[in-house]
Protein backbone atom coordinates (compact mmCIF):
# COMPACT_ATOMS: atom_id res chain seq x y z
CA UNK A 1 0.00 0.00 0.00
CA UNK A 2 1.43 3.49 -0.76
CA UNK A 3 2.01 6.03 1.78
CA UNK A 4 2.95 9.88 0.73
CA UNK A 5 3.67 12.40 3.41
CA UNK A 6 3.34 16.07 2.54
CA UNK A 7 3.62 19.23 4.02
CA UNK A 8 0.59 21.18 3.83
CA UNK A 9 0.06 25.34 3.83
CA UNK A 10 3.59 25.62 2.74
CA UNK A 11 6.33 25.14 -0.35
CA UNK A 12 9.09 24.34 1.85
CA UNK A 13 9.97 21.08 3.38
CA UNK A 14 9.93 20.62 6.80
CA UNK A 15 7.48 23.50 7.40
CA UNK A 16 3.60 23.75 7.35
CA UNK A 17 1.94 20.24 8.75
CA UNK A 18 2.62 16.90 7.48
CA UNK A 19 -0.01 14.41 7.07
CA UNK A 20 0.31 10.89 6.01
CA UNK A 21 -1.97 9.85 2.48
CA UNK A 22 -2.50 6.34 2.33
CA UNK A 23 -4.41 5.62 -1.12
CA UNK A 24 -6.48 2.11 -0.92
CA UNK A 25 -8.14 -0.30 -3.47
CA UNK A 26 -10.64 -0.74 -0.89
CA UNK A 27 -11.08 0.21 3.07
CA UNK A 28 -9.10 -1.34 5.58
CA UNK A 29 -11.04 -2.21 9.26
CA UNK A 30 -10.53 0.71 11.60
CA UNK A 31 -8.11 -0.61 14.11
CA UNK A 32 -5.96 -1.60 10.98
CA UNK A 33 -6.25 2.46 10.16
CA UNK A 34 -5.98 3.50 13.56
CA UNK A 35 -2.75 1.58 14.36
CA UNK A 36 -1.44 2.54 11.32
CA UNK A 37 -2.13 6.62 12.29
CA UNK A 38 -0.62 5.77 14.91
CA UNK A 39 2.58 4.03 13.82
CA UNK A 40 3.16 7.79 11.95
CA UNK A 41 2.64 9.86 15.04
CA UNK A 42 1.70 12.97 12.57
CA UNK A 43 -1.11 15.00 13.38
CA UNK A 44 -3.42 13.30 10.99
CA UNK A 45 -3.54 10.12 8.89
CA UNK A 46 -6.04 10.35 5.66
CA UNK A 47 -7.01 7.21 3.97
CA UNK A 48 -8.87 7.57 0.38
CA UNK A 49 -10.91 5.14 -1.38
CA UNK A 50 -11.75 6.26 -5.20
CA UNK A 51 -15.86 5.22 -5.61
CA UNK A 52 -17.16 6.08 -8.85
CA UNK A 53 -16.39 9.16 -9.99
CA UNK A 54 -15.52 10.62 -6.17
CA UNK A 55 -12.93 10.01 -3.06
CA UNK A 56 -13.97 8.25 0.08
CA UNK A 57 -12.15 10.32 2.62
CA UNK A 58 -11.51 9.64 6.22
CA UNK A 59 -8.74 10.86 8.76
CA UNK A 60 -7.60 9.28 11.78
CA UNK A 61 -5.34 11.51 14.49
CA UNK A 62 -2.85 8.89 17.01
CA UNK A 63 -5.84 8.69 18.87
CA UNK A 64 -9.33 8.31 17.10
CA UNK A 65 -11.07 9.33 13.81
CA UNK A 66 -12.32 12.85 13.60
CA UNK A 67 -14.67 14.76 11.29
CA UNK A 68 -12.76 17.07 9.55
CA UNK A 69 -9.07 17.73 8.89
CA UNK A 70 -8.01 20.92 6.67
CA UNK A 71 -4.14 20.04 5.96
CA UNK A 72 -4.88 16.35 5.07
CA UNK A 73 -7.65 17.29 2.64
CA UNK A 74 -4.94 19.65 0.88
CA UNK A 75 -2.23 17.00 1.12
CA UNK A 76 -4.76 14.24 -0.55
CA UNK A 77 -5.88 16.24 -3.10
CA UNK A 78 -2.17 17.43 -3.53
CA UNK A 79 -1.05 13.90 -4.39
CA UNK A 80 -4.16 12.87 -6.55
CA UNK A 81 -3.29 15.50 -8.79
CA UNK A 82 0.22 15.08 -8.86
CA UNK A 83 0.68 11.53 -8.34
CA UNK A 84 -2.49 9.37 -8.99
CA UNK A 85 -4.72 11.67 -11.56
CA UNK A 86 -2.06 13.92 -13.21
CA UNK A 87 -4.06 16.83 -14.66
CA UNK A 88 -7.16 16.66 -12.32
CA UNK A 89 -7.83 20.23 -11.67
CA UNK A 90 -10.98 19.17 -9.09
CA UNK A 91 -11.88 16.59 -6.58
CA UNK A 92 -15.07 16.23 -4.51
CA UNK A 93 -14.10 14.37 -1.05
CA UNK A 94 -17.29 12.42 0.18
CA UNK A 95 -16.75 12.90 3.99
CA UNK A 96 -17.83 12.61 7.61
CA UNK A 97 -18.34 16.76 6.93
CA UNK A 98 -20.35 16.15 4.21
CA UNK A 99 -18.56 16.45 0.27
CA UNK A 100 -15.99 18.85 0.27
CA UNK A 101 -14.58 20.28 -3.21
CA UNK A 102 -10.71 20.58 -3.45
CA UNK A 103 -9.74 23.13 -6.91
CA UNK A 104 -6.19 23.61 -7.89
CA UNK A 105 -5.51 26.74 -9.06
CA UNK A 106 -2.10 27.22 -10.17
CA UNK A 107 0.13 26.35 -7.14
CA UNK A 108 -2.79 26.59 -4.61
CA UNK A 109 -5.54 23.86 -3.66
CA UNK A 110 -8.49 25.85 -2.91
CA UNK A 111 -10.72 23.91 -0.18
CA UNK A 112 -14.59 24.59 0.19
CA UNK A 113 -15.08 23.97 3.74
CA UNK A 114 -18.15 24.33 6.25
CA UNK A 115 -17.65 27.03 8.82
CA UNK A 116 -18.40 26.40 12.71
CA UNK A 117 -21.16 28.51 14.05
CA UNK A 118 -19.61 30.24 16.93
CA UNK A 119 -21.45 30.81 20.14
CA UNK A 120 -19.96 33.33 22.88
CA UNK A 121 -18.81 31.89 25.94
CA UNK A 122 -17.77 33.23 29.65
CA UNK A 123 -13.87 33.34 30.18
CA UNK A 124 -13.46 31.56 33.31
CA UNK A 125 -10.44 30.94 35.79
CA UNK A 126 -10.17 27.21 35.04
CA UNK A 127 -9.47 28.66 31.38
CA UNK A 128 -7.25 30.90 32.20
CA UNK A 129 -5.30 28.76 34.19
CA UNK A 130 -5.34 26.36 31.91
CA UNK A 131 -4.11 28.33 28.67
CA UNK A 132 -1.70 30.34 31.13
CA UNK A 133 -3.33 33.92 30.03
CA UNK A 134 -6.50 35.58 29.86
CA UNK A 135 -8.58 36.05 26.95
CA UNK A 136 -10.71 39.08 25.73
CA UNK A 137 -13.48 36.80 24.04
CA UNK A 138 -14.31 33.42 23.80
CA UNK A 139 -15.86 31.08 21.48
CA UNK A 140 -17.70 27.91 21.30
CA UNK A 141 -17.35 26.00 17.75
CA UNK A 142 -16.89 22.34 17.69
CA UNK A 143 -13.41 23.64 19.14
CA UNK A 144 -12.90 26.19 21.86
CA UNK A 145 -11.68 29.20 20.46
CA UNK A 146 -9.97 32.22 22.82
CA UNK A 147 -9.17 35.65 21.27
CA UNK A 148 -6.42 37.72 22.35
CA UNK A 149 -5.15 41.88 22.88
CA UNK A 150 -1.88 40.76 20.41
CA UNK A 151 0.49 38.43 18.75
CA UNK A 152 2.80 37.95 20.96
CA UNK A 153 0.93 36.80 23.85
CA UNK A 154 -0.10 33.98 20.94
CA UNK A 155 3.68 33.40 20.14
CA UNK A 156 4.56 33.09 23.89
CA UNK A 157 1.64 30.64 24.91
CA UNK A 158 2.75 28.04 27.23
CA UNK A 159 -0.28 25.96 27.97
CA UNK A 160 -0.53 23.42 30.47
CA UNK A 161 -1.55 20.38 28.34
CA UNK A 162 -3.34 17.94 31.29
CA UNK A 163 -5.59 21.32 31.86
CA UNK A 164 -6.93 22.00 28.50
CA UNK A 165 -7.77 18.33 28.43
CA UNK A 166 -10.31 19.60 30.72
CA UNK A 167 -11.36 22.54 29.38
CA UNK A 168 -15.01 22.23 26.82
CA UNK A 169 -14.12 21.47 22.76
CA UNK A 170 -11.96 19.32 21.21
CA UNK A 171 -9.01 21.78 20.27
CA UNK A 172 -7.97 25.00 21.76
CA UNK A 173 -7.87 27.67 18.83
CA UNK A 174 -6.22 30.64 19.83
CA UNK A 175 -6.03 34.23 17.45
CA UNK A 176 -4.84 37.82 17.89
CA UNK A 177 -4.68 40.31 14.97
CA UNK A 178 -1.40 40.41 13.07
CA UNK A 179 0.80 43.33 12.14
CA UNK A 180 2.02 41.52 8.71
CA UNK A 181 -0.92 39.29 7.85
CA UNK A 182 -5.28 39.49 8.82
CA UNK A 183 -4.07 37.54 12.01
CA UNK A 184 -2.42 34.96 13.59
CA UNK A 185 -3.15 31.38 15.30
CA UNK A 186 -2.19 28.43 17.43
CA UNK A 187 -4.51 24.85 17.41
CA UNK A 188 -3.98 22.62 20.20
CA UNK A 189 -5.40 19.32 20.74
CA UNK A 190 -3.89 17.35 23.41
CA UNK A 191 -7.03 15.30 23.64
CA UNK A 192 -6.49 13.70 20.18
CA UNK A 193 -2.71 13.21 21.44
CA UNK A 194 -1.44 16.62 19.62
CA UNK A 195 -0.40 18.36 21.79
CA UNK A 196 0.30 21.10 18.65
CA UNK A 197 -0.94 21.21 15.39
CA UNK A 198 1.49 22.78 13.24
CA UNK A 199 -1.06 24.12 11.02
CA UNK A 200 -5.13 23.60 11.69
CA UNK A 201 -7.24 23.98 8.70
CA UNK A 202 -10.47 23.21 10.21
CA UNK A 203 -9.52 25.50 13.19
CA UNK A 204 -9.48 28.38 10.32
CA UNK A 205 -13.20 27.39 10.48
CA UNK A 206 -13.46 29.07 13.44
CA UNK A 207 -11.35 32.04 12.89
CA UNK A 208 -11.59 33.06 9.55
CA UNK A 209 -15.81 33.39 10.48
CA UNK A 210 -14.36 35.48 13.52
CA UNK A 211 -11.85 37.60 11.96
CA UNK A 212 -13.96 38.34 8.81
CA UNK A 213 -16.98 39.88 11.07
CA UNK A 214 -14.58 41.39 13.21
CA UNK A 215 -12.38 42.76 10.33
CA UNK A 216 -15.18 43.40 8.32
CA UNK A 217 -13.39 41.70 5.08
CA UNK A 218 -14.49 38.40 3.29
CA UNK A 219 -10.59 37.53 2.12
CA UNK A 220 -8.14 36.88 5.30
CA UNK A 221 -4.62 35.95 5.54
CA UNK A 222 -4.00 33.84 7.96
CA UNK A 223 -0.49 32.96 9.29
CA UNK A 224 -0.29 29.71 11.90
CA UNK A 225 3.23 30.48 14.12
CA UNK A 226 3.65 26.69 15.52
CA UNK A 227 7.79 25.99 15.31
CA UNK A 228 7.05 24.84 11.46
CA UNK A 229 4.69 27.87 10.74
CA UNK A 230 1.90 28.10 7.69
CA UNK A 231 0.35 30.15 5.29
CA UNK A 232 -3.25 30.18 4.38
CA UNK A 233 -5.85 32.36 1.99
CA UNK A 234 -9.06 32.58 3.03
CA UNK A 235 -12.37 33.62 2.11
CA UNK A 236 -15.70 33.74 3.94
CA UNK A 237 -18.58 32.83 1.28
CA UNK A 238 -21.79 32.82 3.69
CA UNK A 239 -22.00 29.87 6.13
CA UNK A 240 -18.61 28.29 4.05
CA UNK A 241 -15.06 28.99 4.04
CA UNK A 242 -12.45 28.94 1.71
CA UNK A 243 -9.09 27.93 2.69
CA UNK A 244 -6.09 28.39 -0.08
CA UNK A 245 -2.82 26.66 0.54
CA UNK A 246 0.44 25.33 -1.06
CA UNK A 247 2.11 21.76 -0.61
CA UNK A 248 5.32 19.62 -0.74
CA UNK A 249 5.89 16.02 -1.14
CA UNK A 250 8.19 14.85 1.07
CA UNK A 251 8.26 11.00 0.62
CA UNK A 252 6.95 8.23 -0.90
CA UNK A 253 7.13 4.72 1.13
CA UNK A 254 5.35 1.23 1.13
CA UNK A 255 3.18 -0.03 3.98
CA UNK A 256 3.82 -3.50 4.48
CA UNK A 257 0.60 -4.75 5.51
CA UNK A 258 -1.84 -7.38 4.53
CA UNK A 259 -5.54 -6.45 3.20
Amino acid sequence: MKQYIVDAFTDKLFCGNPAAICILDKWLSDDMMKNIARENNLSETAFVVKENQNYKLRWFTPADEIDLVGHATLACAFVIMNEIEKGLKKIVFETLSGDLTVTKNDDLYEMDFPAYQLTPVPITHKMIDAIGATPIEAYMGRDLLCIFENEFVIKSLKPDMEKLKQLDGLLLQVTAKATTTDCISRSFAPKLNVYEDPVCGSGHCHIVPYWSDKLQKDTIVAYQCSDRGGMLYCKRNGDRVILSGKAVLYSIADIKIQY
